[in-house]
């Protein structure tokens, strides 16, 4: 198996092909208190649509972002725009009925509907183009599941067709076809909106980190620098809520890694966008690339922080596409995080009963291109008062006794079993014992602590425990962060977190004391 270096040189960038196909405007941190009527906290295609939303019905907006506007899950996306969410229709019927089976088809077309539009209103070109999506099965257990979902297609009326193969050198068993979707460059659509937010009564901010919301009439946001912005409506769209108000999502929810390459074929792609139902899982699309094509070839995922080393996910999908593709070049590579609710549909709307202003939109299960679009279309009109069809599906008090206590239980049966086993586990390495570009749990004067050795054999030493709930991360060797195996959090080498729920960068040790 390739070092990482190694594997560097054969893949290419870290960065997604997104943010760097594209010039993005940098927007200046909030340095002075603020009075708004609708104060948002991220800045992806939920915050950013529902920004352009309310600046259009004449609201003034802010919205915040800790880092760089587009460049969490948003940028690191498939960017396939489809309701076909994998399995979900024929478990949705199963647990929560066809009524609600079919609230959650309609919701997700209408999004897709809902960016076709707005990027004809506004101009946009952002390489939108029509693709059915397919949902394949390689193996005799899931092709039942395909054919049930094939079933639950038929059933919610979804223009849909089964067929026994697809146009690759992959031997399946049958795969369910959801007609006229879509795929595109979500930056080059969203930069648009971004515009236009700037362009009325919107302000988006950057390196700008709320840490704490004030309840009340007015709620008002607190920022990490101190400033203060007082709003009418406080919304969290900041992937995992910056602020719970007693919702206890963490809980709820549980994070998910996948990862992506981008090849250069030696075949012509054949049009489509593929899906295995299997695992590990298998996901194609092409997007254009110099003049010619980049295939998109995703999957491979794990629980944050559980599993093997990273590494061999990317390395994983490279000899998936090498066999299946025939590869000349990988320029980039890398990765994304998903939260997964209980039932699997996100929670969007109300933080809690008790909280009527402070709004939350999470748990996008991969598919936030659609999911992430009908939330802030629900923001919208629980912001303006109206009616929303979709908002009691969505709703995040909602509770199905199944799955919701079974997953629940699960969940954190296994968040129980990770801070057990992190607190017992040992190692007897040294930083002597370690290579330059390696990062690993190491004994130093006695104390478990997590060290990576950087390329110039600089050594950053952090405290292995999570500053959410205690529980001990683990090294990413793929992303070169330490991840927490029991709610997702996961911060950079030097500590600082890269992703919640936690909010206080791990402790950081002076290698030579």
């Amino acid at each position: 198996m390739p070092n990482d270096k190694e594997l560097r040189k054969m893949t290419g960038s870290p960065e997604p092909y997104w943010r760097d196909n594209i010039q993005l405007k940098s927007y200046p941190k909030l340095a002075e208190d603020l009075e708004v009527d609708v104060c948002i906290v991220g800045g992806g295609i939920t915050g950013i649509t529902t920004g352009y939303l309310l600046v259009k019905e004449g609201l003034k907006v802010a919205i915040l972002e800790a880092n760089r506007i587009l460049n969490g899950t948003t940028g690191h996306t498939t960017a396939k725009i489809t309701a076909q969410h994998g399995l979900i229709y024929d478990e949705l019927i199963n647990h929560m009925g066809q009524e609600k089976a079919k609230l959650y088809y309609e919701a997700n077309n209408k999004a897709k509907e809902f960016i076709k539009r707005t990027s004809a209103d506004l101009g946009i070109n952002p390489d939108l183009c029509k693709e059915d999506a397919y949902l394949y099965a390689v193996s005799d257990e899931y092709a039942k599941k395909v054919s049930k979902e094939f079933e639950a297609y038929q059933k919610l009326g979804i223009p849909s067709e089964f067929i026994d193969e697809i146009p690759f050198d992959i031997s399946i068993k049958g795969a369910a076809v959801m007609k006229n979707q879509a795929q595109y460059h979500p930056l080059k659509y969203l930069t648009k909106l971004t515009e236009e937010i700037a362009n009325g009564q919107g302000k988006i901010f950057e390196d700008t980190v709320a840490v704490d919301i004030e309840e009340g009439r007015k709620p008002v946001v607190l920022t990490k620098s101190g400033q203060r912005v007082t709003c009418k409506y406080a919304v969290a769209c900041s992937h995992f809520p910056f602020f719970d108000g007693k919702g206890f999502y963490f809980t709820r929810m549980y994070a998910k890694r996948s990862y992506i390459v981008a090849v250069k074929s030696k075949m012509k792609y054949p049009g489509g966008m593929y899906y295995s139902a299997d695992t590990p899982t298998r996901s194609l699309r092409s997007t254009t690339y110099k003049g010619g094509e980049l295939i998109l070839v995703s999957g491979d995922g794990h629980k944050t922080g559980q599993g093997s080393s990273t590494r061999k996910h990317y390395q994983a999908l490279e000899e998936f596409s090498e066999k299946i593709l025939g590869v000349e070049e990988i320029p980039y590579r890398w990765s994304a995080q998903d939260l997964i609710t209980l039932d699997k549909v996100p929670y969007v709307g109300a933080m809690t009963n008790n909280t009527s202003n402070i709004l939350v939109a999470t748990g996008f299960r991969k598919w936030g291109m659609t999911n992430g679009t009908a939330s802030a279309l629900i923001l919208r009109d629980t912001i303006l008062e109206k009616e929303n069809e979709y908002a009691e599906l969505y709703s995040p008090s909602r509770f199905y006794a199944d799955p919701s206590i079974k997953k629940f239980l699960m969940n954190n049966m296994d968040v129980a079993a990770h801070l057990i086993q992190g607190k017992l586990d040992s190692s007897d390495k040294t930083i002597d014992d370690m290579s330059h570009d390696e990062g690993a749990i190491v004994r130093v004067n006695g104390e478990r602590k997590g060290a990576y050795k950087d390329c110039q054999g600089n050594v950053h030493l952090v405290d292995t425990t999570c500053t959410h709930l205690g529980c001990e991360v683990e090294w990413n060797d793929g992303d070169r962060t330490w991840d927490c195996p029991c709610h997702g959090s996961r911060f950079s080498t030097k500590g600082e977190v890269i992703e919640g729920p936690a909010k206080k960068p791990l402790s950081t040790k002076d290698v030579s004391k």
